[in-house]
């Protein structure tokens, strides 16, 4: 059963947490579900509101880089799209219309902080993606300078992998790589500059890239929500430790202490995860979103 009233438009994906219908031939619907994923595997229960939050979060972040990059959030009337008043109202908080853009086939992923599966390849290989580190670093230390870590985009149920730069570049091509390797810096050097002072630090986060027809490029999908980012609170944060999260990084712990192997069916969550995990989600936008921009 969905978490919110479906449009009566054509379905066209359904992701691991947003969905996303077919309005006409040059614009779509995103719809950010509740729905809670985990190690590349959809959770059996949701987060309630955790839609809305993303939405909101990722709403606010993409307003602030447009010298960098054009993005593809549209305006239109929704109550017009979907044929009602009442249910564009139900709608409106959990839904963005975006230009119809075809998706790049890599996540641009940016580490400030040594975490998850960035730690455990330094400590296996001394290197991420390629990028080689300097020895005698801890868990959740800052870097040097961010590094841009890809990876390819998996399908529901599966994991994400890790490639290097020139693979990067195979796919998607050499001076498109630059760019969005170069755009993704960009943004996450701006945007941790701007948590820091809220008290939030972006260890590390991904960024999703279309382009359309003309081959212009475009910052798509979510921008710089709990759901894509481990956001740890500054003064929490202690070396040598995983630290707390406003993120699912505090739900991937829980689901760590079970005898789980993180493939499809995920196990159910305990009330007391789901709540703290909304009430993490909560406080990372309120913190975030301010009415100024970023400096």
């Amino acid at each position: 059963m969905s978490d919110y009233p479906t449009p009566p438009l054509e379905l066209v994906h359904q992701g691991k947490v947003r969905d996303i219908y077919a309005v006409d031939p040059e614009r779509l619907l995103i719809v950010a579900s509740d729905r809670l994923s985990a190690f590349d595997v959809v959770l059996p229960d949701p987060i309630p509101g955790k839609g809305e939050i993303l939405t909101r979060i990722s709403g606010f972040w993409f307003g602030q880089f447009d010298d960098l990059v054009r993005n593809h959030l549209l305006e239109g009337d929704l109550a017009e799209i979907v044929g009602s008043a009442d249910l564009a109202a139900q709608l409106a908080p959990r839904s963005m219309l975006v230009r119809r853009l075809r998706p790049l086939p890599i996540e641009a992923i940016v580490r400030g902080y040594l975490a998850g599966s960035g730690w455990k390849d330094y400590q296996a290989h001394r290197a991420i993606s390629g990028v080689v580190l300097p020895d005698g670093l801890q868990q959740a230390d800052s870097l040097p300078d961010p590094i841009f870590t890809p990876s390819t985009k998996a399908g529901s149920g599966q994991h994400d992998e890790n490639i290097d730069f020139a693979a990067m570049q195979k796919l998607i091509g050499a001076e498109q790589a630059l760019r969005v390797r170069d755009i993704s810096l960009s943004i996450y050097r701006r945007a941790a500059a701007y948590a820091r002072n809220r008290g939030i630090i972006i260890a590390d986060t991904k960024f999703e890239f279309g382009t359309d027809a003309e081959g212009h490029l475009f910052l798509i999908d979510e921008v710089l929500t709990p759901d894509s980012s481990r956001f740890w609170p500054v003064d929490e944060w202690r070396l040598g430790s995983s630290p707390p999260s406003f993120d699912k990084q505090f739900v991937r712990d829980y689901l760590e202490t079970l005898d789980w192997d993180k493939t499809a069916p995920g196990p159910r969550l305990p009330q007391e995860i789901i709540e703290q995990t909304r009430a993490r989600y909560n406080e990372a936008g309120r913190r975030l979103i301010r009415p100024e921009r970023l400096e």
